[in-house]
């Protein structure tokens, strides 16, 4: 497939706009509590995809087949939706946007581990070659550039929020990748268009579906957040901003184009795109917070980046 300019648009958008929720969200969190916040968005984002996507629960037969397989679906939605973004806003109460979309771009690593721990996927040489130089690249930003210091470093609680969303989104993405028996196939869900042919769900559809069950998830975390804590959250117009952009930007148009380009050129040409995510993030964070990335961050980042490319090698 040809990358033409469109699609190289298509490509570069959602992590522009994923390292704008980490930014975002870092202005955000010191005034909206983080599982708040979380909650607050998928809300909304539930909303919208009650509209584009209704016609997965139009009927009663559909919400039947919906409810009759809860337990992945809801799998889906705490790890796609309830923990893995609850997680990256709790990182950035206490790290920056910078090293969290570092961490979370070693994300194959996780996809190895979760793959041979619950899926018997055993990887392979260039595959434990590019894991081993990611890994790397994630102690040294966890390590802030000392690998030689790393046993004595004292790590930043929001770097250890964020390994454990990276380690969500991997489960998340082995479950889209190898769903259970009742989601694959002709056992699947799926709906009967005006033709009265059956078809699949579309992103909007799907993404509505685990939102219904990943907002359960996050409204509970929330609920228990305030409980827990007496901290409320402090509106303002800046504030109510930032909500519209994480719903609008991260959570919809990023989804939407990330999904047809990867239709269009692969996951593996998409992934090479994925990584501009820690470099967005290090440009806007140093245009809008003045936080200036490191030399280290340039070392993890090259490194990061190897491990993909060598473990994505045939």
């Amino acid at each position: 497939m040809t990358l033409t300019p469109r699609l190289i648009a298509m490509l570069t958008l959602p992590p522009l706009m994923w390292a704008g929720n980490a930014v975002v969200g870092r202005l955000t969190v010191p005034h909206v509590p983080p599982l708040m916040l979380n909650a607050i968005r998928w809300g909304i984002v539930l909303l919208v995809l009650l509209v584009l996507g209704r016609q997965a629960i139009a009927t009663a037969g559909q919400r039947r087949e919906i409810l009759a397989r809860w337990r992945p679906l809801g799998l889906m939605g705490l790890l796609g939706v309830g923990a893995y973004n609850a997680l990256q806003y709790l990182a950035l109460t206490t790290s920056t946007p910078i090293n969290v979309t570092l961490i979370a771009a070693s994300m194959p690593l996780w996809m190895l581990l979760v793959g041979a721990v619950f899926y018997a996927e055993h990887p392979r040489g260039p595959q434990m070659v590019g894991a081993t130089l990611s890994l790397v690249g994630v102690a040294t930003v966890l390590s802030r550039g000392q690998l030689s210091a790393l046993a004595d470093v004292q790590f930043v609680r929001g770097d250890m929020y964020m390994l454990a969303a990276a380690a969500s989104w991997a489960g998340y993405s082995w479950m889209l990748a190898r769903p259970p028996a009742s989601m694959r196939g002709a056992a699947r869900p799926n709906i009967i268009g005006a033709d009265g042919q059956c078809r699949v769900w579309t992103w909007d559809e799907a993404l509505l579906v685990q939102a219904l069950f990943g907002v359960v998830w996050a409204g509970g975390a929330a609920g228990l957040e305030a409980v827990v804590s007496a901290r409320q959250p402090e509106w303002s117009l800046a504030v109510g901003a930032a909500v519209v952009y994480i719903v609008i930007g991260p959570s919809l148009i990023a989804y939407a184009l990330w999904g047809r380009a990867v239709a269009a050129v692969g996951p593996t040409t998409a992934g090479i795109f994925a990584n501009l995510t820690p470099l967005f993030a290090a440009l806007l964070s140093t245009a809008l917070l003045g936080e200036a990335p490191h030399g280290y961050h340039a070392v993890a980042f090259a490194l990061i980046v190897a491990g993909i490319l060598v473990s994505s090698r045939r």
